[in-house]
């Protein structure tokens, strides 16, 4: 990791993020010394709690519940609510449950550019599985988006910052930008709070 000296400053807060020309600088406080650092690499990362889902047919295993009306119309409005935030995703990494693939695919639907890949880890996964997956994701990718499912998700992104959710809220998006330059380092590194957006959040 690359750090460019800045002067020394008093801060509030562990980790800042600053929008300067349309380019993230990213404000880390390093333990016990109080100076700024600019990360030279970052990886941005979100995690997506599937759509709301049917519970309509008990034959269904879990696996195979499909989203239900509100989550047809939740997963599309959250996918144009996120493209108005300028995230360009080049990785789109899915849980391969049914309800959680088929919210991906309305998100696919709005980035065509990102590849789609699945991984049964992340269904039922605990926070350890979310580490196992991320570590393993090709450093060919600086932006990805992650569907996955309750409760691991939550008790997840409560383990990455100091900002803390009483639950991620289904089609709940937690988003984060990491100081790495690589994948495998995602457990260790600095990380920094971006965003936490939901269907029924009035704050857009």
């Amino acid at each position: 990791m690359v750090f460019e000296f800045l002067e020394p400053r008093c801060v509030l807060n562990d980790l800042f993020i600053k929008n300067y020309s349309n380019n993230f600088l990213y404000f880390i406080l390093l333990p016990n010394i109080e100076q700024y650092y600019i990360a030279a690499k970052m990886k941005e990362l979100l995690i997506i709690r599937h759509a709301k889902s049917s519970w309509n047919d008990p034959s269904l295993r879990d696996f195979d519940r499909p989203l239900n009306k509100r989550g047809l119309q939740d997963a599309p409005m959250m996918a144009q609510r996120l493209a108005q935030k300028k995230f360009n995703p080049d990785l789109l990494l899915s849980s391969d449950a049914k309800r959680a693939f088929a919210t991906c695919m309305f998100f696919a639907k709005k980035f065509p550019l990102a590849d789609v890949l699945t991984e049964h880890k992340l269904y039922e996964a605990l926070p350890k599985e979310f580490y196992d997956v991320i570590e393993n994701i090709s450093n060919s990718y600086n932006s990805v988006a992650i569907f996955s499912h309750n409760s691991g998700i939550t008790d997840f992104v409560n383990e990455l910052t100091n900002v803390h959710v009483d639950v991620v809220p289904t089609c709940g998006i937690f988003a984060i930008k990491a100081a790495i330059d690589n994948w495998k380092d995602f457990r260790k590194g600095e990380k920094a709070f971006w965003f936490f957006d939901y269907p029924k959040n009035l704050i857009k």
